[in-house]
This record gives C-alpha cells, structure tokens and sequence, in this order.
C-alpha cells in the first residue's frame, strides 16, 4: 500500500486531499500544526509539527518510515498568510521572514527530506514518487497589500521546476497546482471582496472553487496517470489566468 503525506492536511484543501487520496486506498499521514480535527480519513497518521522548524520536518519524516516505510506521495500544501495585510511600502521584515519561512524555506526543505527518503526505497509500480506543490495564482498576480504572500508562491513555482528536473531520472514526478479562490478558512475574511469579483464576471467559470476541486487535480497527479509529465503547472481558478479583452 502506498503513502501521501499531506502537510496543513487539518483542514481546507489539505484536508480534502487527505480524504481524496484515503478513497483511492492510500495511507494518509499529515503534518499539521493545529490538532487533528474530528473526520480524519480512518487510520491516518497524524503529527503535530511546524514547517518552518529542521527539527520537526525530520521528525516527521522519521516518524512516517518507522511506520509505513515508505512516502509515495507529498503534497506540500501548508502555507500562511501576512497576519495583517500591509501596503508593500509597509511590509515588515518580520512578516516577510514568517512567511517565506513557512511557505518557501520550510516547503524546499521538507522537499529536500522526502525525496531523500523516495530515492532509498523500491519503486511500486512505474514510479518512484510523486511531489505535489499546492501553489496559488498568486504567483503571477499582484496583490500589493500582501507582497511577501505573493512571493512566497513564486518561489514554489521555482521549487517545482527545480525538484522536477533534479528528480526526473530518478522515476520521481513533480507538479505544482495553482488554485484560484477556493473557499477555506483563509478566504473567509475576504468573501465579500471575491463574492463582488465573481459576480462582476472575473472568473469564467462564475463560482467559488471547492477544496475538493484541488483535491481531485491532486488524485489524478498522484495516480498513475500521468508518466510523461513532470515540472508542470495546473490552474486551478475558474479560468481566471486567461487574458480577456
């Protein structure tokens, strides 16, 4: 039986993921910092840890091959917001440094420790792995009152282009998915504002995305599905990434 590891798998579309991947019968572990919520896919592995701390990310790591043996599957989907959102020519260094700690650094290196750990085990069935990154439209749209939120999700881009090509030849498949508006926790405190947009006709597809409309992309990545594929960028966002006139 294979194994996904899910970070930030709590709640929102990480833990969408979480039960997604539970039906297509893989063992579900999660690292989260909040604790395990009611309605965890049956037998899940649940460890509390920070992404942005060395200690934690190994431990966790440690903590899944003592009891599964293997990781088949990451889906880095923990990630932040600023606490406050600030005009770019008022963003903090402290605000920068927790953002980009959780999201990129914390990300890269969590990265880092799992493919280690995919290299050392066999290959169940075609490949060897799978990594996938839950990044954010936010990548390549400006949103000025939250820059270093915005930066962060460039550089999972980066970190999947780089994992992708390092991997590769190791059997080992990266992609990133870049969600839109998706009604979580963290959209919550600007409904109104994405409410207005999608009624005014912003998004093609005229409704707010689901956790579960990421978890599904996910499955599919994480199958068998996709062999010939690696390094590439999956919009998850109504259709809000095309150019209209």
């Amino acid at each position: 039986m294979k194994t996904a590891l899910i970070t930030g798998g709590a709640r929102g579309i990480g833990l969408a993921c979480a039960h997604r991947l539970a039906q297509d019968g893989f063992r579900i572990a999660i690292m989260d910092l909040c604790e395990a919520p009611d309605g965890l896919p049956q037998n899940t592995l649940f460890i509390r840890g920070n992404l942005a701390s060395t200690e934690d990310r190994q431990k966790v790591v440690d903590k899944i091959i003592e009891e599964y043996g293997r990781i088949d599957v990451l889906i880095n989907n923990a990630g932040v917001a600023p606490q406050q959102r600030a005009d770019l020519l008022e963003m903090t260094e402290e605000s920068y440094d927790r953002v980009m700690g959780i999201n990129a650094r914390g990300t890269l290196f969590l990265t880092q420790e799992v493919a280690k750990a995919m290299l050392k085990q066999e290959k169940q069935g075609p490949k060897r792995g799978t990594i996938i990154n839950i990044g954010s439209c936010s990548a390549v749209v400006s949103s000025v009152n939250r820059g270093e939120y915005c930066v962060s999700k460039a550089a999972i881009s980066m970190i999947t282009t780089l994992f992708a090509d390092r991997l590769a030849a190791e059997d080992i498949f990266v992609h990133e998915l870049r969600p839109g508006v998706i009604e979580t926790d963290m959209t919550a405190k600007v409904k109104e504002k994405y409410d207005n947009l999608i009624a005014q006709g912003a998004f093609p597809i005229k409704r707010w995305g689901k956790p579960e409309d990421v978890a599904n992309a996910a499955a599919a990545f994480a199958s068998d599905a996709f062999l010939y594929t690696t390094g590439n960028i999956v919009d998850i966002d109504g259709g809000f990434h095309i150019r209209r006139l």
